[in-house]
């Protein structure tokens, strides 16, 4: 029995120690996906990159302007259909951090239009909290970057965001 424990425990402390793996990236990418589609914002707070937040102004702010935004997108007619987490790059250690990109497939319809956006996520493995946070990548070229992730470098290769559009008949 004492010989099950051992192997059970660590098998449980190999898998906590590998969450900043691809499937832990996917895993909380996915997470953060669904909690988007079911209007939990304080789920995606959780795996957003904590400088966004405080940028924010804190949790509470974050949660009024994300909750905003939404009903504002929903009043103008604006609707979530679907959003995919498709793949996780493989995974860097640059500055101390363990970095991926993770390819997010979002479908919406806007008016009389279905939009389709293939865009990307930079995530960055909290080790002391175990779980992974993200951001979307076109904000590494914002002019708050430096507030963001003071010197950021990074030589992962993240792909641009594509967008398409089709009238619905």
């Amino acid at each position: 029995m004492k010989y099950l424990l051992s192997i059970f425990l660590g098998l449980f402390i190999v898998t906590i120690s590998f969450s900043q793996t691809k499937e832990g990236a996917l895993r909380d990418a996915r997470i953060t996906a669904k909690a988007t589609m079911d209007s939990d914002f304080k789920t995606v707070l959780k795996y957003t990159l904590p400088s966004i937040v405080e940028m924010m102004g804190g949790e509470e702010n974050a949660l009024n302007t994300i909750k905003m935004t939404f009903d504002s997108m929903k009043s103008e007619g604006v609707v979530i259909e679907n959003s995919n987490v498709i793949s996780v790059s493989d995974i860097v250690k640059e500055q101390d951090q363990y970095r991926c990109y993770v390819q997010n497939n979002l479908q919406m319809i806007a008016g009389n239009y279905r939009v389709n956006s293939e865009s990307y996520l930079l995530g960055i493995y909290n080790e002391k909290e175990k779980i992974w946070h993200f951001i979307e990548a076109k904000q590494l070229s914002s002019p708050f970057m430096e507030q963001i992730l003071p010197d950021f470098k990074t030589e992962l290769k993240i792909p641009e965001k594509k967008v398409s559009t089709e009238k619905i008949e």
